[in-house]
């Protein structure tokens, strides 16, 4: 009875020596972990705030119950509607420049998700000769080297290079996400079931109605789910481009978080918080009506 419990365990109770391998991984991060704590001093008690900083954390919060509706600032108009409206205009650009970025990430990690992709190349009938391997080596190449950037980062080089338009938060967000799709692409048409799509072939379809109607429809699902989760993504990495000077929710949270409006930097971010959920609601409602 034993060893018949002992036979249903996970494969990995069932292996003494991969728990002490899991062990040692364990001690070995602990131990980075707390050797990063000692060489950043987070253990140091001067790095705690002070009572000024205490304080201000506590306005901070405390302003997060009663957001502003109207301008905090002196020789505002006050009891006005201002606010809401510029909030929603800045919520409308962060849509703008995030939609922008993902539809030209998407058409290029399509493109570099096919050209990185093995499934393809690897059939008979493909055209792969010596030109398949060096398509996909330097696809996936390019894809690292796009993605190994943050967008962040992009942007202070775009900015340098072509000065501060809304061309360049575009290209910042869209160079990194087209990296990002086209290898989470290339990796779930690599992994996609192809029972379907070889039955297709063994009654002889041509390789492109293979992969289109065979292979691409059983992916699809996963490939969407995941371009929606980068748009949301997206749409955090366009606020944050207001940071910037750029003219998303990021920059009149940076003004107001300035000048200690609270109550107005409360305000921006419920509006992204709103913004957040409500593009997640509509793409899971798109998603269903897409994939029933």
């Amino acid at each position: 009875m034993a060893s018949e419990a002992y036979q249903g365990r996970p494969s990995f109770l069932r292996r003494p020596g991969s728990l002490a391998a899991g062990g040692w991984v364990l001690a070995f991060l602990l131990a980075a972990a707390l050797f990063s704590a000692l060489k950043l001093g987070l253990f140091r008690t001067d790095i705690w705030p002070t009572a000024g900083g205490w304080r201000l954390a506590g306005e901070f919060f405390r302003d997060a119950l009663h957001p502003a509706l109207h301008f905090v600032g002196e020789g505002t108009p006050q009891g006005t509607w201002d606010l809401p409206r510029q909030a929603l205009i800045a919520a409308g650009n962060t849509i703008i420049f995030a939609a922008a970025a993902i539809s030209i990430a998407l058409v290029g990690g399509l493109i570099l998700g096919f050209v990185g992709s093995s499934v393809w190349w690897d059939q008979p009938g493909s055209p792969r000769g010596r030109f398949g391997p060096v398509l996909t080596s330097t696809s996936r190449t390019l894809m690292t080297l796009m993605r190994s950037v943050h967008e962040l980062v992009w942007a202070v080089l775009m900015l340098a290079a072509l000065g501060r338009g809304e061309l360049v938060a575009v290209i910042a967000i869209a160079i990194p996400y087209t990296g990002t799709l086209g290898k989470i692409f290339s990796e779930m048409l690599d992994e996609t079931p192809a029972d379907s799509a070889s039955a297709l072939r063994l009654a002889g379809a041509p390789l492109a109605g293979w992969y289109l109607f065979g292979l691409l429809p059983r992916a699809l699902p996963d490939m969407l789910a995941y371009l929606f989760y980068r748009f949301e993504c997206a749409l955090r990495s366009s606020a944050v481009l207001g940071f910037f000077g750029f003219p998303t929710l990021g920059y009149f949270i940076s003004a107001s978080f300035e000048n200690l409006y609270y109550a107005e930097v409360w305000s921006y971010l419920y509006v992204l918080i709103a913004l957040i959920l409500l593009v997640d609601w509509w793409s899971g409602k798109l998603r269903r009506a897409v994939l029933s």
